[in-house]
């Protein structure tokens, strides 16, 4: 397993609905923390490289309901 944490800065603040749905994110096989912070309105998501691309993360989280707007170049 390769793990990669990946970071996207997102617009409308999530609700409880879209809450709820990145509970069922959080159970798919290779994902293995998600993150928010309200602050810098980002996500930081934490995924086995092996079994996922971060495009598929970013798609994950957009069909959850996450603004997602644009992937942030980690430092």
């Amino acid at each position: 397993m390769t793990y990669l944490e990946v970071v996207f800065r997102y617009g409308a603040v999530p609700g409880e609905t879209e809450l709820r749905a990145i509970d069922g994110v959080r159970e798919v096989y290779g994902i293995r923390r998600v993150e928010f912070n309200d602050k810098d309105r980002t996500v930081r998501v934490e995924f086995d490289a092996s079994r996922l691309k971060a495009d598929a993360v970013s798609r994950l989280l957009r069909q959850a309901g996450v603004d997602v707007r644009e992937r942030l170049a980690m430092a």
